[in-house]
């Protein structure tokens, strides 16, 4: 029975953006930097570190990862899981806190664009509507960086609050 080599296989996947995270399966360390208290004009930042997991899901259309974020006053445990629609072509992220894992987030919506993934939501902090901003960029095979910028004016200007840079666990 004849099979489909790698090469085949890679150019029988659709480029609608489906393959677009399929840099992230594996261990990943992570370097952290979150700004102590957002849209509050404060520039005092927590470093530190964690780990992330990646898995693929649902045969290439999603993924989740389970991370150890690992706060300066102790760390928790937390997930993503990412889904691709190829009608739309869009990805939806949802984020899952282990310290209230009855709640998901509101999903992210988005995709990538010249090897940048911009994902998008409207949500509430402390009472007041904002946008929230997922940028990943600088992409290789060893590294990533993601950060989250919030808005309180519809978008028009983003104060970003968290940067994970991300280091292939070799």
């Amino acid at each position: 029975m004849p099979t489909h080599s790698t090469a085949s296989r890679a150019i029988d996947i659709p480029a609608d953006g489906r393959s677009d995270f399929d840099f992230f399966p594996g261990k990943w360390d992570v370097n952290h930097r979150r700004l102590q208290r957002r849209l509050a004009g404060d520039t005092n930042w927590d470093v530190f570190g964690g780990t992330c997991e990646v898995r693929p899901l649902l045969g290439g259309l999603g993924n989740v990862d389970d991370n150890v974020i690992e706060l300066p006053h102790g760390a928790y445990r937390a997930a993503t899981v990412r889904t691709f629609d190829p009608t739309t072509r869009q990805w939806s992220i949802w984020w899952i806190d282990g310290r209230n894992p009855l709640t998901i987030g509101v999903p992210m919506r988005g995709a990538f664009v010249d090897g940048v993934g911009t994902f998008l939501c409207e949500d509430v902090l402390d009472g007041r509507p904002i946008r929230v901003r997922f940028l990943w960029s600088e992409i290789e095979q060893n590294t990533a960086r993601w950060e989250q910028a919030f808005s309180q004016d519809g978008g028009t200007s983003w104060e970003t609050n968290w940067v994970m840079e991300f280091s292939r666990q070799l």
